[in-house]
């Protein structure tokens, strides 16, 4: 994939990551990667350098999701803990909560996991109803939430709860670091028909009982932290989704290539090469416009970056879709074969569709908020 507009750095952190994903490969040891991958300062990319991160941003932890994505190795909680948590936390954090967590953020010796969704909210984050209530030394969180990943795996989940506003009444959302082993913070295992190394959870948060210091950033600055967190997930959501239809449509053009029938290699035929030269050209498109959100979001414009990260976390899932049902297509039944593992793709690719926010709200987004209709909701 071509990286001509891109500076120097990054196409040489490209073709160290992409080194990196094709020493490990497709049925790669997450955990290997994860751990090799920390200690090359991959996964801390975007972190503050004076708290062991490499002092980029989200433009350059995106590219390392890509490309690791690319080589069949992708990381799933890249997108959860130096992304979401790890931004949140440098962002909005005290410098206690900055040095207790960014640097094992930054190497992978730590792990965050992040809890916004709940049984009853889906989309509408207005709805949530996880509540943090104050008490003399610190606060009691009461709630649920659904589809949080790797919570097995981390130390701590970001939870998204709402407090109470003395002035008004309104609950107003906030974020709070909760331990793995908390009293009172049980977890259940979703059983997804997905095939991926990061399992899903449902938390019930039971009168959990948290120090003052839980508490991420100001309480009454709401929707401002939420977003500097949900923004990154979008973008992050987006090279994952663009990297994985990267990675299925080199194994489709390679087979292309390969496959003889007609006395001729199959790609050689339009009905073969117009929908892979379609799947990249869109891939491609998806890419600049995940670029373009990364670097509107790196330079602080958040209203910008989250109409650039909607588009691109929707155009990425649409390319990837169309880029893995145009492998398997490529390969016909071989493209369902454990073999050549493009079908546990066809799932996956689905992912990027419905979370961490649908199709259909993005557009609700772009059509109330870019284009100025009323809204539908």
């Amino acid at each position: 994939m071509s990286t001509d507009i891109e500076p120097q750095e990054h196409t040489e952190l490209r073709a160290a990551v992409a080194a990196l994903g094709r020493r490990h490969g497709p049925g790669f040891d997450r955990a290997a990667l994860w751990a090799e991958a920390g200690k090359l300062g991959y996964l801390g990319v975007n972190l503050p350098e004076e708290y062991g991160g490499g002092g980029g941003g989200i433009a350059e932890l995106s590219l390392v999701l890509e490309e690791a994505g690319a080589a069949g190795a992708p990381l799933l909680m890249m997108v959860v803990s130096p992304a979401i948590c790890g931004t949140v936390i440098a962002r909005f954090g005290t410098e206690e909560q900055k040095r207790a967590w960014l640097p094992g953020l930054a190497d992978g010796s730590k792990t965050m996991a992040f809890g916004i969704t709940e049984p009853d909210a889906g989309s509408n984050s207005h709805r949530i109803t996880t509540t943090a209530t104050r008490t003399e030394d610190g606060w009691v969180l009461n709630g649920r939430k659904v589809f949080v990943s790797g919570v097995d795996i981390a130390d701590a989940t970001l939870i998204v709860g709402r407090t109470s506003d003395a002035r008004t009444g309104n609950l107003k959302p906030c974020l709070f670091i909760v331990p793995r082993d908390a009293p009172g913070f049980d977890r259940r295992h979703i059983e997804m028909e997905l095939a991926a190394d990061e399992k899903q959870f449902e938390l019930t948060i039971d009168d959990v009982h948290l120090p003052a210091d839980a508490l991420v950033g100001d309480e009454d600055a709401g929707l401002l932290q939420l977003f500097a967190g949900l923004n990154p997930e979008r973008i992050m959501t987006a090279a994952f989704a663009i990297g994985m239809g990267r990675h299925a449509l080199e194994r489709a053009v390679t087979y292309a290539k390969e496959r003889q029938v007609w006395k001729a290699p199959i790609g050689s035929h339009q009905a073969i090469a117009h929908p892979l030269a379609q799947a990249h050209i869109e891939l491609e498109l998806a890419r600049l416009m995940m670029q373009k959100a990364a670097r509107l979001y790196d330079a602080g414009d958040d209203v910008g970056a989250g109409e650039a990260a909607n588009m691109a976390k929707y155009a990425a899932a649409e390319a990837c879709v169309k880029a893995v049902d145009t492998a398997v297509h490529t390969l016909g039944g071989n493209g369902l074969t454990r073999e050549f593992g493009l079908a546990r793709l066809v799932t996956a690719a689905r992912v990027a569709r419905i979370a961490p926010v649908s199709r259909e709200m993005i557009l609700n987004y772009v059509s109330s908020h870019t284009l100025g209709l009323p809204k539908s909701y």
